[in-house]
């Protein structure tokens, strides 16, 4: 039995309604939502003393069920279907005296103007506007004029639609022209995703008297879980809003049935302002055999530390999955612009939402666990939020790591995953003859972050591997009593240069910054500071390097010429390939300048994080036109790459040798009363380079 129409315009067609009833017989007809999913939304807008019209009510039991629910009892139903309206006076006949059907064309109402306080319609625009061709879109404009005709003041109209993009953008278009107030409901699922998976909405118009001039539009959407209304500012906000849930329907159904092979990203928002609140990853584990305990979980990410690689990158995250044991494993991130009320709270938030993505087959009523690193959500406190023209909206923040060290971060909110600067911060000692707290009494609540920033500590990789890479420099043994100026491109927060200006005691170092904004975050919030060996200025490095070249000297009248040159510096155009550095300061022509300047024996160091494999090569390659001598240093867990060039073949090292001159060179820096980080071992930094 074909009930299908040949042509969408046939939804149009009395004909059609008439051979489609006939062929269904009695059993009742409808299109989407259940009436117990309905039943909220239907409370909040039809009152029972309101007189109610039900326009296209086809065999749907929608009306029965409100009838006899005592919603309300005035209602008046039509269709242009004879053989729907029939069978709905003979099923409903002396049971319900108050409710009536009759046959009638919407488009074309016998009932006076301002007649009804509530239209009903489920379904019915979703079938007339089937497209967007002109003789439709003036059917629908028709549609509406009669709907705005027979309802009164303060009435209401509520569609029951799927919300196709273009079916919406229509209805909120021509209400929100007239000055009526649009509010759109995602009703609550049952829960069985077998049986429909896209989401129902109800647009709620609510007629105002028209105003002259152009007075503001009041669009509003109500997510399932919350009755507070969130406005937004426009029809195509709104539309984008819907749209946003119907993906996550779909979403939420497809991980239902099926193990997700690629890691599934998405945000939930806060219900007030509409910002991201939780960035949830749904990771699923193959090789974890399924029990019942170990099917699903959850797992918080402490707040500052989301962008390690266990937390911030799809291998770590798959790691982390089958170390924790389960099958599927949501990991879920905090955003710094909220406030959370511990682990307990977060729970209780986010409980119900998480099981929308619980994987097939987990148990009804299956307890799922909550996990975390030391059962807390971690500490994170914002000490300063700015913007720059240049980097545009940055954040300094001060959070807790692994164990009790605390970290002060510079994040770039245009990549808000990469901490672009990192500081270790100290913790405060004890002043001379002030007494300890006694163990008996009352532990006070956590202090404060320590503020002092520990300048021997490199957080950074990177950095500790462009540091290692002076061990290349001429002479039997790289001292660090001997002279040495050294140009470093870049300075975030400025913990490169301030090392080498500490450790390296006869070193002047020059830092280039093209953002001055970045000079003032290094100096107030990173413990940066200028000197007789230590000097900033605030350019171009294109043109900074271009300048020495040509005009050949430099500050302090020191040599022409550099003994270590290094790149540290980001690339604002997150659109290619590479984010460090720029393009520019790779292609050949700069780089003979950067050779010009770099002393015969000197290194010139570059931090290189590029994803495009081809444009990787591309870059490596002009490297060795320029430079005959170059190794290379993967940092492991990153995409950082540090290359390390240099003007003569002659002085090439092997790894083991490189190794013993960082021991050499480590042993002087250890200097007796001077701190060291003994984790930071150089000659582990350099084994590792290979000779390109």
């Amino acid at each position: 039995m074909d009930l299908l129409p040949r042509s969408p315009g046939e939804f149009g067609s009395a004909r059609y309604w008439d051979r489609f009833f006939r062929q269904r017989g009695q059993r009742p007809f409808e299109w989407y939502g259940a009436f117990p999913e309905l039943c909220p939304v239907l409370h909040k807008y039809v009152r029972p003393r309101d007189k109610v019209l039900v326009v296209g009510c086809g065999n749907s039991e929608l009306s029965e069920q409100m009838y006899d629910m005592g919603m309300c009892e005035d209602i008046v139903n039509i269709d242009i279907s004879d053989t729907a309206i029939r069978q709905m006076q003979e099923r409903s006949g002396s049971k319900r005296p108050k409710m009536s059907y009759l046959l009638m064309d919407m488009l074309q109402m016998d009932f006076p103007d301002s007649h009804f306080q509530v239209v009903l319609d489920k379904g019915t625009l979703d079938a007339i506007l089937t497209d967007e061709e002109e003789a439709t879109l003036a059917k629908v404009d028709k549609m509406f004029d009669e709907i705005s005709r027979v309802l009164q003041v303060g009435g209401r109209y509520l569609c029951i639609s799927l919300a196709q993009a273009h079916v919406l953008k229509k209805a909120v278009e021509y209400f929100s022209q007239e000055g009526w107030v649009v509010r759109v409901h995602q009703v609550a699922s049952s829960g069985d995703k077998q049986q429909f998976v896209l989401p129902v909405f109800v647009y709620v118009m609510t007629k105002f008297r028209k105003i002259s001039g152009s007075a503001p539009q009041i669009l509003e959407i109500c997510p399932e879980e919350q009755d507070k209304p969130m406005r937004v500012e426009s029809a195509e906000r709104l539309v984008a809003a819907v749209k946003d849930r119907q993906h996550y329907a779909l979403l939420c159904s497809q991980l239902s049935k099926t193990p997700c092979g690629e890691q599934v990203s998405l945000d939930l928002c806060d219900k007030e302002h509409g910002r991201p609140r939780y960035t949830l990853h749904v990771v699923d584990s193959p090789s974890v055999k399924p029990s019942r305990d170990n099917r699903f979980a959850i797992f918080i990410i402490p707040q500052g530390r989301e962008t390690e690689w266990l937390f911030g990158t799809e291998e770590g995250r798959r790691q982390l999955a089958a170390s924790a044991g389960f099958g599927r494993l949501v990991t879920v991130a905090l955003h710094r612009e909220q406030h959370y009320e511990g682990m307990a709270g977060i729970q209780a938030e986010l409980s119900g939402k998480v099981m929308e993505l619980a994987p097939p087959g987990l148990p009804a009523r299956q307890q799922v666990p909550f996990l975390s690193v030391g059962g807390d959500i971690g500490v994170r406190t914002v000490r300063h939020c700015d913007t720059s023209p240049l980097s545009g909206e940055y954040v300094v923040e001060d959070v807790k790591g692994d164990g009790t060290c605390y970290f002060r971060r510079l994040i770039f909110l245009r990549n808000r995953n990469v901490v672009q600067s990192e500081a270790r911060l100290l913790s405060p000692v004890p002043l001379p003859g002030q007494k300890k707290r006694r163990k008996d009494k009352k532990q006070p609540s956590p202090a404060e972050p320590p503020t002092a920033i520990d300048k021997s500590y490199l957080c950074c990789e990177h950095h500790k591997a462009m540091v290692a890479g002076l061990c290349l420099l001429g002479g039997p043994d790289p001292l660090p009593g001997t002279p040495l100026a050294v140009l470093v491109v870049g300075l975030g927060g400025g913990s490169l240069p301030l090392f080498i200006h500490d450790y390296f005691s006869q070193a002047c170092v020059a830092v280039v910054e093209i953002d001055p904004s970045m000079l003032e975050v290094a100096t107030r919030w990173f413990g940066f500071c200028q000197g007789d060996r230590m000097q900033v200025h605030v350019s171009d490095g294109l043109d900074y390097v271009t300048k020495l070249a040509t005009e050949g000297t430099v500050p302090w009248s020191i040599p022409a010429q550099y003994d270590a040159i290094m790149f540290d510096v980001d690339s604002k155009d997150l659109t290619v390939g590479m984010s460090c550095p720029p393009p520019a300061f790779v292609e050949k022509p700069f780089l003979q300048k950067v050779k010009t300047i770099l002393k015969p024996e000197g290194v010139f160091v570059l931090n290189l994080v590029c994803r495009d494999v081809w444009l990787k090569e591309s870059v490596l390659a002009t490297l060795r036109e320029v430079f005959p001598l170059l190794y290379t240093r993967r940092i492991e867990g990153e995409v950082n790459e540090i290359l390390f060039c240099q003007l003569s073949p002659e002085g090439r090292r092997d790894p083991t040798e490189l190794g013993a001159r960082a021991r050499a060179l480590e042993g002087d820096l250890r200097q007796p009363g001077r701190p060291w980080d003994s984790s930071y071992v150089l000659a582990d930094m350099l084994q590792a380079v290979k000779i390109l």
